[in-house]
């Protein structure tokens, strides 16, 4: 029989390998972040419209086109969050996380929400993790962060080799608006020669044009001016001490002078990690950039910021082309097994002593045969098997296996519930 109730489209279930590669991807998050001394934050799922729009921008395509927006019983607008950065900011207003001066350090992970055409790597509810550094506005600030999001990709276990990260500056309110106006000039110039979106975003976001994935459009684009000689004196100061840090702790990196991102918020340094290891289009698993105008956007006092976020789902397809394998359940450290009926509650309560003592142990929960309990154990992963049996009961113990040699002993019961974690 089909159900004919199947999750919405562009979203996916995450049970057994796939829940099993998230909680991976989160253990490795905090023992990364936390040695650097970051705090997680969970916020809400929705926000206020205006926190979006004020913060990532009214001509973005994530505001234009891909933003699930409702009513709620109040009348009030409400979004469910497409990114968690300006939620991350409004929390820390409101808290007045970076008041006097303050820093905080932070991160996050969670689903977002985007309706977009789904594809391999891309959904509609999707899962980032993130971190925002709050308070900084200093090379060094950048240079963390950035090597930050490489660390992360290496201790999860992506192979240095097969990443790319790629850095580049934005600017500021100072120099960015000229530039600006001469891309704007550039795309209208060569409109013939590009596709219809680059040419609307002219009017909108002419710097996304840069980041288009149309080939005949980045050979154009390839002879616009580039950002990185209208700098100002400060941004370039800042963009050069920027890459002598990360000279310095050993983070390769590239500049890419196409690399831009599609939402307001983000000034000078942005950054992005490309992997081709089973991304297919989408080779970008993680990227971000610094923020410095977004408190003010979101009606705080002016305070800098930076960040990153990582796609969960082009984090485990990078995962999967390595060979990262999460098939196997949770570790069973021991499973309770029994030959007989009557030694089933004795099976349970086994089971139930040795998790209180800190065990990963399970027992049968129905009434399986004791070959059917041995294929459950092996496939549970269990290092051990208790064997309950009647002769060794009458004894006081029980046969244990190790299911890795085949061997088996004989255990007393007080020898069992006192094992070594």
């Amino acid at each position: 029989m089909v159900n004919k109730y199947n999750a919405p489209k562009g979203t996916e279930d995450l049970y057994g390998p796939s829940a099993r590669m998230w909680d991976y991807c989160m253990d490795v998050a905090r023992d990364v972040f936390e040695r650097a001394g970051y705090e997680p934050i969970y916020t809400p799922i929705f926000e206020l419209t205006e926190v979006f729009t004020r913060g990532i921008g009214e001509a973005t395509d994530v505001v234009g086109k891909e933003m699930y927006t409702f009513e709620d019983k109040g009348g009030r607008s409400m979004t469910l969050r497409p990114e968690n950065t300006a939620g991350v900011v409004r929390a820390a207003i409101n808290a007045s996380l970076t008041a006097n001066n303050a820093a905080a350090k932070l991160y996050y992970g969670g689903p977002q929400f985007r309706h977009e055409r789904p594809q391999k790597g891309r959904q509609r509810q999707f899962y980032q993790i993130g971190a925002e550094l709050l308070g900084y506005d200093s090379p060094e600030a950048d240079a963390e962060i950035i090597g930050l999001l490489w660390h992360y990709f290496v201790e999860l276990g992506i192979p240095p080799s097969s990443m790319r990260m790629l850095v580049n500056s934005m600017g500021c309110k100072n120099c960015r608006p000229t530039y600006r106006d001469s891309i704007e000039r550039f795309i209208l110039t060569n409109a013939d020669d590009l596709c219809a979106e680059c040419v609307r975003r002219a009017d909108t976001n002419p710097l996304r044009a840069l980041d288009c994935k149309n080939e005949s459009c980045r050979e154009v684009l390839s002879e616009a001016p580039r950002l990185m000689d209208a700098l100002c004196a400060p941004c370039a100061d800042h963009d050069k001490q920027v890459r002598v840090l990360l000279d310095l702790v050993g983070i390769p990196f590239e500049q890419d002078d196409s690399l831009v991102r599609g939402l307001d918020y983000y000034t000078r340094t942005v950054f992005e990690i490309q992997t081709d290891d089973g991304q297919g289009a989408q080779n970008a698993i993680g990227g971000g950039g610094r923020y410095d105008g977004l408190f003010e956007a979101l009606g705080g006092k002016p305070t800098p910021g930076i960040g990153f976020a990582l796609g969960f789902e082009r984090a485990a397809l990078a995962l999967e082309a390595v060979g990262i394998d999460m098939a196997i359940g949770s570790d069973c450290d021991i499973y309770v097994a029994c030959a007989t009926d009557d030694l089933r509650a004795r099976a349970f309560s086994v089971a139930d002593t040795l998790r209180e003592d800190g065990m990963y142990a399970q027992s049968d929960l129905g009434d399986r045969t004791l070959k059917a309990q041995m294929k459950a154990a092996n496939k549970a992963g269990a290092a051990f098997v208790a064997i309950l049996a009647p002769d060794e009961d009458a004894q006081g113990g029980v046969t244990l296996r190790d299911m890795h040699t085949k061997d088996e002993v004989f255990m007393t019961y007080d020898a069992l519930l006192n094992l070594p974690e």
